[in-house]
């Protein structure tokens, strides 16, 4: 991140608000009860990264204030959520699986393009050094199974019906 992008987010340090060049921690009133919540907020993104439960400060009627530590805290925290939707989403869009056949073993990935448009899927087949054997395109809603993948190698990679 350039110098220049750095003024656009100035470093904000207050006792409900921390923000970096990269997250916003946002200290609400928690809709569900009297307490608070802490938002963690992505720069670009309108939606929170992660809403969590936040502490009472010692009158036990506001929030805690927000400090360096709670918020390298909350930042890593986010950080993970991120990550772990992001490795939910691609294992959801690239499956793949290896079938043993009489004369070779086969690796068979199903990538789905969720394009907003049409939506559409490749299924392929790969031998043991990598190299394609086929590819087809397919419904973004093609199961992905040994029976499935088993069979389409028997079809001698015939497009599924």
């Amino acid at each position: 991140m350039s110098d220049a992008d750095n003024t656009e987010r100035p470093d904000i340090q207050k006792p409900r608000l921390w923000q970096d060049a990269r997250w916003t921690a946002r200290v609400i009133k928690n809709e569900d009860d009297e307490g608070w919540a802490v938002a963690m907020i992505l720069a670009g993104q309108s939606e929170p990264a992660l809403v969590g439960p936040w502490t009472m400060g010692r009158d036990k009627k506001n929030p805690k204030p927000l400090d360096i530590n709670a918020f390298n805290t909350l930042v890593k925290t986010a950080s993970e959520v991120l990550r772990r939707h992001e490795q939910q989403l691609h294992a959801q869009l690239h499956q793949s699986l290896r079938i043993t056949t009489d004369s070779a073993q086969i690796e068979v990935r199903l990538d789905i393009v969720p394009d907003e448009d049409e939506p559409y899927a490749l299924l392929s087949a790969h031998d043991e050094m990598g190299t394609q054997l086929a590819e087809v395109k397919v419904r973004p809603s093609f199961k992905l199974s040994r029976a499935s993948a088993s069979a389409w190698i028997a079809a001698e990679f015939q497009k599924p019906g």
